[in-house]
């Protein structure tokens, strides 16, 4: 059995990985930052402690892979690379660099000390906490304003099928009694980020990969569909029972509510894929 009692080899890890501590402190400490001020990326506390239980799930594994070590000198090379991600990210001042480039050092030096079979077990968890490293802005706004404007469209075209008239011009809707903006929070972006999160997870659950990529993937529609309905409710509210019948808590509440009908639908799609092969 592995022990967990300090050796010499272990001791000798402590100072490596007391630099690393060094390296990446300002990277985390930014990065936990994020997740408490950022509410797109909120769920970055919860992915440690999930990809910690999946671990956890495959402790005997691990628990094989450390008795018996076979290390690689790929894991060096990775390491080099994860590092060189590093400065290459605080010269540009690029975030996402410097936090993905933790995770490349980490698995890399899983493989050179442990090797493969360790990292094969650790690539699902570290794909965990991928997923908690907020996007580049440069991507996050290039996608947001075309998930917004196709927002628009379909609720545009929902409100104008159930005879409220409506005028769309880009992201703003015009009915008799109100303009609707569709902002940044109703393009989906927000849900979609969560959502896959959240798929990624239940996708463990699923057997066979195509049914696990068509659950991730149905993370974009799922949350496209309910935020244009989040709007089309806004919308019926104000031409029936007047604008300010759609602001205040209704706004707020509509929020919560379109993320639980996302749940329930999702809870609904995996239902479909569970047992399939």
């Amino acid at each position: 059995m592995f022990s967990l009692t300090p050796g010499k080899g272990q001791i000798l890890l402590l100072f490596p990985l007391f630099l690393l501590g060094l390296m990446y402190y300002p990277v985390v400490v930014h990065l936990v930052t994020d997740w408490w001020t950022d509410a797109n990326y909120s769920h970055g506390f919860l992915m440690p402690l999930v990809a910690g239980y999946f671990l956890w799930q495959r402790r005997q594994e691990v628990e094989r892979a450390l008795e018996r070590p076979r290390p690689s000198s790929w894991g060096l090379l990775i390491v080099l690379g994860g590092m060189f991600l590093l400065i290459l990210g605080q010269v540009a001042g690029e975030l996402y660099t410097q936090r993905i480039s933790l995770l490349v050092v980490l698995w890399g030096a899983s493989l050179f000390l442990f090797g493969w079979s360790l990292s094969r077990i650790l690539l699902f968890p570290f794909l965990l906490l991928l997923l908690a490293i907020p996007i580049p802005y440069v991507i996050y706004n290039s996608l947001t304003f075309p998930l917004k404007l196709l927002a628009s469209k379909i609720a545009a075209w929902s409100l104008s099928i159930i005879g409220v008239p409506t005028l769309r011009e880009g992201n703003i809707i015009y009915i008799p009694n109100m303009t609707l903006e569709v902002a940044d929070a109703c393009s989906g972006i927000r849900s979609i980020i969560s959502l896959l999160a959240m798929t990624v997870i239940l996708a463990y659950f699923v057997s066979g990969w195509l049914w696990r990529v068509l659950l991730v993937a149905s993370a974009i529609p799922i949350a496209i569909l309910t935020n244009a309905l989040r709007i089309v409710g806004t919308g019926i509210l104000s031409y029936h029972f007047g604008p300010e019948a759609a602001r205040g808590f209704f706004h707020y509440f509509s929020g919560w509510l379109v993320f639980l009908l996302s749940l329930v639908i999702l809870g609904g799609v995996l239902f479909l894929f569970r047992g399939r092969k």
